[in-house]
């Protein structure tokens, strides 16, 4: 254990120094939901967008971060040396996707704390729901940046990947335009994302809206599963 919050902190500095962990998973998603709430929203409306910013955090850090940072130990090498050492690689991956789980929750509360201490915001739904329908979601979307991570031959590549994907997801999913004001067609290409089936369910907890959300938790617990199976079969080490 003593191993394991030493390669912890080592990856928060890591992550730190570079900048772009904090600014996609932190900053902007706090100045979002204060540029929100800055529009004068009902409480019903902050609900609405606290529930869609708080993913903005495990999407950059599942998609982007978590990829990039694992491709980059192998084409450097650092994977390998690990595999001499006392320490094995899993213990360094295990750190690595513990920090952005965590980078993820500390983004989600403090939007939470931007939307409730900076606007007031009574929050309507359940907690202990929307934290589980969060960590199911955070769970399912960095299933799929290890994915990328896994079949990724070089790290060029995984950027562009990553990029391809992190983007679309990003605009279309409804984390940053309400899905609601997009058009149809719009709204029927983002169903290809499981972010949107994430940001739904998230939304019906938040409002306190009653069931009916079995195909959202499919999907995204579908993804999760798949996403690791595929992760666990395929990745190497070197």
């Amino acid at each position: 254990m003593r191993t394991f919050w030493l390669l912890y902190k080592s990856e928060a500095k890591l992550s730190f120094r570079e900048m772009s962990s904090f600014i996609f998973g932190l900053i902007l998603p706090l100045g979002l939901m204060a540029l929100l709430g800055a529009f004068g929203e009902s409480n019903e409306d902050l609900n609405r967008s606290f529930a869609s910013v708080a993913t903005i955090g495990l999407v950059s850090s599942g998609v982007m971060s978590l990829p990039l940072s694992l491709s980059s130990y192998r084409e450097r090498k650092i994977l390998k040396r690990y595999q001499v050492t006392p320490i094995s690689p899993a213990h360094l991956l295990s750190a690595h996707v513990a920090f952005c789980f965590s980078l993820s929750i500390v983004s989600m509360i403090g939007v939470f704390l931007v939307a409730k201490l900076g606007f007031g915001m009574e929050f309507l739904g359940s907690p202990s729901l929307f934290i589980g329908a969060y960590l199911i979601t955070m769970i399912s979307i960095h299933s799929i940046g290890m994915v990328i991570a896994s079949l990724s031959p070089r790290e060029k590549t995984t950027g562009a990947i990553s990029s391809a994907i992190y983007f679309p997801m990003f605009l279309l999913s409804g984390a940053t335009i309400p899905i609601e004001i997009m058009p149809d067609f719009l709204q029927t290409l983002a169903k290809i994302f499981p972010l949107t089936y994430g940001i739904e369910w998230l939304k019906g907890i938040a409002l306190h809206e009653p069931g009916g959300y079995a195909l959202h938790i499919t999907v995204l617990v579908g993804v999760a599963l798949l996403g690791i199976f595929i992760s666990i079969r395929t990745f190497r080490w070197e």
